[in-house]
């Protein structure tokens, strides 16, 4: 899993059959200090995130299809959840 931040969407008014009702984000990875990582992804939402929202994203075919409930869509990115807190421990 993935930690990423909402930057934006995506409409898109003609899609195939397999993305209809799906709410396509535009997010970036971040480290776990808050810091960005890495490109923007596009990702499926799952979860009714939204704008600034910390999010979990999976970026395995199967398991973000499955977690979009687009079983027969193809499926890079999902998100899977909307974060509350981040808790870094020391390892002393």
């Amino acid at each position: 899993m993935i930690l990423g931040r909402v930057i934006g969407n995506i409409v898109a008014t003609q899609k195939y059959r397999d993305y209809d009702a799906a709410k396509l984000l535009i997010v970036q990875p971040i480290e776990l200090d808050g810091g960005d990582m890495g490109e923007e992804v596009i990702a499926v939402d799952g979860v009714d995130a939204g704008p600034g929202d910390i999010v979990l994203l999976v970026q395995d075919g199967y398991a973000a299809s499955m977690a979009a409930g687009k079983v027969s869509a193809a499926i890079d990115t999902a998100v899977i959840g909307v974060v509350d807190e981040v808790q870094l421990f020391s390892h002393r």
